[in-house]
């Protein structure tokens, strides 16, 4: 499993916007892709948990809202429609591309298209490193959670979903 030598247009942008945000990470193209947490994880040998994946919702109003969640976490929408004041829905791919400039599987938690509410599932606080998408699904980057809640100006909430296997402590 090879690194790419030079980066594409999408991680580009963003690994601009990580230097301009003064996070010297890198990030890193790989041949195989990571669509998933869990494929995440076994590519960086780390565990599901540490991984902050990225998605977008659509509010009632219309406007892209923004869950950074642990990997090993279903996103409550619920909580983010009594976070942010209104009903939300999951997006769809064109909105998703619309509001991030970047395509579902790859998407960064910064150097988006346009502005929108971020919300940070509290649970990644919990690791001293944390890897998130860095524009296309092959490319990834480490960052730490300050840092992350810093440069996407996001608002650690709780925005777990509660399964029963969770409520029970199993």
């Amino acid at each position: 499993m090879a690194d790419r030598r030079t980066l594409s247009a999408s991680v580009q942008r963003v690994q601009e916007a990580l230097a301009a945000a003064g996070i010297a990470s890198l990030i890193v193209e790989r041949d195989s892709a990571a669509r998933t947490s869990a494929e995440a994880a076994v590519l960086l040998q780390c565990t599901v948990g540490q991984i902050a994946k990225s998605i977008v919702f659509r509010a009632a109003s219309g406007a892209a809202v923004l869950v950074i969640a642990s990997g090993a976490n279903r996103v409550d929408e619920g909580k983010v429609a009594a976070l942010l004041g209104e009903p939300v829905e999951r997006a769809d791919a064109a909105f998703v591309r619309a509001a991030t400039g970047y395509a579902i599987g790859g998407i960064p938690p910064l150097a988006h298209a346009q502005l929108m509410s971020t919300f940070i599932d509290r649970d990644l606080l919990a690791y001293d490193t944390i890897y998130a998408a860095g524009g296309t699904p092959h490319a990834l980057f480490a960052i730490a959670p300050p840092e992350l809640v810093r440069v996407s100006g996001g608002k650690v909430s709780d925005t777990k979903l509660l399964t029963p296997e969770i409520d029970r402590g199993a």
